[in-house]
């Protein structure tokens, strides 16, 4: 592991922003989530939409203590370099022990339609980590690797004491081969939402073997997991409002579809009814109706805030150390009242 700081593992709550609320309304709920005791704030950069470092650093100016992190940037469209430049800003900003970088192997089709071939995603991971964890550092790193290379390459920090950064590198991984990978060398692993308590069982057998063929335990690798959690005191509403997630996700990403545990047949029907990305929001709607209840229980934590802690329990009880919860709900502030005081 890095010289990089651990976490304390125990009853930690987070939650993960997407670009469905203004970046106002964002701001002022992180505000509101660092006052009741949320732990982590994680920020999504998920299609084209928004990216995850400029709301951190917003998060990061209007707070004090609350943890940061990007959930995910890719390896892909960033260097090594302009990775470990851009957390160590957000440090300069934050102050130590806040910022967490999550790193992700992107999706397609969204990277093919850039231009971004994804081939050898699994070595290009590795020595994306790799440079930037050593960069974070502080040292000054040459490399020569198939994907990165660095040469007399090191962080230029004028201000401050020119210290080993605080950050934490965790990979966003779905994949089984990824986790092995995330286990072998990663800080942490940022388990991904929309797949079933029993997904988890498998990705935990995958990060210890990597972490055991890394000469680590499972116990050096944290592991928080974005958990979709649709709350609202009317279950039929709670659940709706998750199916819409749902049936995107599984007509788009081969990724989550693949982990979700859920038939081929649904996949391949949701598939052809929202005819792939980018979606139409009519052929979205048209496929919700193929999502039956029990698949959004499967899924998510969605329901009575009850059925919502109890859900996310499973998860706890199946290796995730820290729900960071994706709120689908009207009112995202009750579910962090919900969750404020934990869910153990």
């Amino acid at each position: 592991m890095s010289a990089n700081q651990v976490f304390e593992r125990g009853d930690r709550v987070g939650i993960y922003l997407q670009d469905k609320h203004s970046l106002e309304e964002n701001v002022e709920l992180v505000q509101y989530a660092e006052e009741q005791g949320i732990d982590e704030i994680w920020q999504a950069e998920s299609r084209l939409a928004r990216d995850a470092v400029s709301p951190l650093g917003a998060y990061a100016a209007v707070t004090d203590d609350i943890k940061l992190g990007t959930g995910v940037i890719n390896n892909w469209t960033r260097n090594a370099a302009l990775i470990a430049q851009s957390m160590s800003t957000l440090e300069e900003l934050a102050g130590p022990d806040r910022i967490m970088c999550g790193i992700g192997a992107w999706w397609d089709p969204l990277a093919e339609k850039v231009g971004i071939d994804r081939s050898g995603a699994l070595r290009a991971m590795r020595e994306c980590v790799e440079v930037t964890q050593d960069l974070l550092d502080m040292e000054n790193v040459t490399y020569d690797g198939e994907f990165v290379q660095m040469r007399d390459v090191e962080l230029d920090v004028v201000h401050g004491d020119g210290g080993p950064r605080t950050v934490p590198v965790y990979v966003g991984g779905t994949g089984f081969k990824m986790l092995e990978l995330t286990g072998h060398f990663a800080d942490g692993a940022l388990l991904n939402y929309l797949v079933s308590p029993e997904y988890n069982e498998k990705a935990l057998d995958a990060l210890e073997t990597g972490a055991e063929r890394g000469g680590r335990s499972l116990d050096d690798i944290d592991r928080p997991q974005l958990v979709v959690c649709s709350m609202d005191h009317d279950e039929e509403k709670a659940l709706d409002n998750a199916r819409e997630l749902i049936t995107q996700y599984l007509g788009q990403q081969p990724h989550i579809m693949k982990a979700s545990g859920v038939s081929q047949d649904l996949i391949d029907e949701v598939g052809e009814t929202i005819g792939g990305w980018p979606a139409d929001k009519d052929d979205i709607k048209e496929g919700m109706h193929l999502i039956p209840d029990d698949v959004v229980h499967k899924l998510t934590a969605s329901g009575t805030p009850e059925q919502c802690r109890e859900k996310v329990r499973e998860y706890a009880e199946t290796g995730c150390q820290c729900p960071i919860l994706y709120p689908l709900g009207d009112d995202r502030r009750l579910m962090i009242d919900e969750f404020a005081d934990g869910y153990l």
